[in-house]
């Protein structure tokens, strides 16, 4: 983790050396959009005046077009129809570099296709249409002679699944045949997530919706309740799947990662969009993460990319893409840390109009550990927007003696900035972050289990701008001179 964000920027580098295979139901997403001024005389419906019609790969087809744009090499292994939708998808895949070789044209089905009219930025309706019965056996033992060529000759799978007849049975007793001869990482998408329990699947990506499904649970409204709800009961996914890896999407409140070996939930947490029109994140999520893992990523560095990626196509228009160059832009520290306290105050005072709840912590953040990110993620889920003070090079000497701190302001600014869950990063120069908290007046003022209310100096202040202070526990057996102190005795 110490050099988290240097190792992401690593990861993207490294997704052009990846070959991705995808499976799954290819769609043709089509927009109409244009302006509604009158009323149909038939009937009280808005009478629409198209004047563009937008053509996008959706579904699996998206997946792959999203492989593509984030840099990696894709093999799509699909079913249309030989119809006019399916000459559209094409058309719209070859624009976006994904080969169509591997596409099968059956006369005697329907492209899968969704068509929205779209009136002054207001979706008005959504049409589908295509086949969604089981391929027929011919068809089937097709595209499994496929599968089963394309198979070696990548670095792992995408089945992006909607239950739409492509990936049938048989197809995936196929995929858990190959993985038995030569194991490959495979990432799963599907409304079926446990149909994938004998593939020794690497990871699974099922929506809230799907997760309760899968694990029997009622649905609840609130947001905090249902990440609660998730912590709780998300790792038996695992289990009913065999999946190493779960990855449950959240929408804007992120998504939550589970991974045998850490009994800890990893939290990613998503910018918050007023984009009512966006469609297939989960296709970019599974995309980046399967690119990510395929390129050493560790678990937590894959989810934040992963993250990342998914809220960049959040804030576009429509069904979108994420592009290397936006991925790589997303971890500068440009956005997050804030050299001038004045324009900190303004962001707080805009965050507070909004009601949303400002929590505050501060500290060296020398070696970011493991500890530290468990801490920051608990941090970040009492309130909405949580802001960081970072002590300067000189404060870290005078607390920590003078041959710390390990890293610069800048490396240490730039490393939690690729952490999801932090907003703001803000450095200080005293010992003590007193003129920060008279800034930003915190709603809630977040300390690690070495500190107790009686001896925290900030307490105080705090109560008296109307705060409250919470003592978190930081992760046993992490700490950053615990570390160092390793690394000098194995030296």
């Amino acid at each position: 983790m110490v050099n988290m964000n240097a190792n992401l920027l690593n990861i993207i580098d490294a997704f052009a050396d990846r070959n991705l295979l995808v499976i799954g139901e290819a769609m043709l997403d089509s927009y109409m959009e244009g302006t509604a001024e009158r009323l149909c005389r038939e009937a009280p419906v808005p009478v629409v005046a198209i004047n563009e019609r937008i053509y996008v790969p959706g579904g699996a087809a998206n997946a792959a077009v999203n492989v593509r744009s984030l840099g990696g090499e894709v093999v799509f292994l699909s079913v249309t129809g030989d119809d006019a939708e399916g000459d559209l998808l094409r058309q719209s895949l070859e624009e976006r570099d994904v080969s169509t070789e591997q596409l099968l044209s059956l006369p005697q089905r329907g492209t899968l296709s969704k068509q929205r009219i779209i009136a002054a930025s207001q979706m008005v309706v959504r049409f589908d249409q295509g086949s969604t019965n089981p391929l027929e056996s011919e068809t089937e033992q097709a595209f499994i002679q496929r599968l089963q060529s394309l198979f070696f000759e990548c670095d792992a799978v995408i089945v992006s699944d909607y239950g739409y007849g492509v990936v049938t049975a048989r197809v995936i007793k196929a995929l858990e045949q190959l993985q038995r001869r030569d194991p490959h990482l495979v990432v799963v998408d599907s409304k079926r997530p446990q149909a994938f329990h004998s593939i020794n699947i690497t990871a699974i990506k099922p929506n809230y919706e799907e997760a309760l499904q899968l694990l029997g649970l009622k649905k609840v409204c609130d947001d905090a309740e249902r990440v609660h709800q998730m912590e709780e009961q998300g790792r038996k996914i695992l289990d009913f799947t065999g999946a190493q890896i779960a990855a449950v999407t959240l929408d804007h409140k992120g998504a939550l990662i589970f991974h045998h070996g850490d009994d800890t939930p990893y939290r990613t947490y998503a910018k918050p969009e007023p984009n009512s029109r966006a469609a297939g994140a989960g296709d970019t999520f599974v995309s980046a993460l399967a690119l990510s893992l395929a390129s050493g990523a560790h678990v937590e560095n894959a989810a934040e990319l992963a993250s990342a990626a998914a809220s960049i196509v959040v804030s576009k228009n429509g069904t979108a893409a994420c592009f290397a160059e936006e991925l790589r832009d997303n971890f500068s520290t440009s956005e997050k840390f804030v050299t001038d306290v004045f324009q900190l105050a303004a962001r707080v005072a805009s965050y507070r109009r909004a009601g949303r709840k400002i929590v505050f912590t501060n500290g060296c953040f020398d070696i970011l550990h493991r500890g530290h990110i468990t801490y920051l993620n608990r941090a970040k889920a009492l309130g909405d927007v949580l802001i960081v003070g970072l002590n300067s090079d000189d404060s870290v000497r005078r607390l920590k003696g003078p041959n710390r701190p390990i890293n610069s302001l800048e490396d240490r600014a730039q490393i939690l900035a690729a952490l999801s869950c932090i907003d703001h990063i803000v450095s200080f120069n005293s010992d003590t972050p007193r003129e920060l908290i008279r800034v930003i007046r915190p709603d809630i003022f977040v300390k690690g289990g070495d500190y107790t209310r009686q001896t925290l100096p900030e307490a105080s202040l705090v109560e008296e701008l109307g705060g409250e202070v919470e003592i978190l526990p930081y992760l046993e057996n992490h700490s950053t001179t615990s570390i160092i102190e390793r690394i000098r005795n194995e030296i």
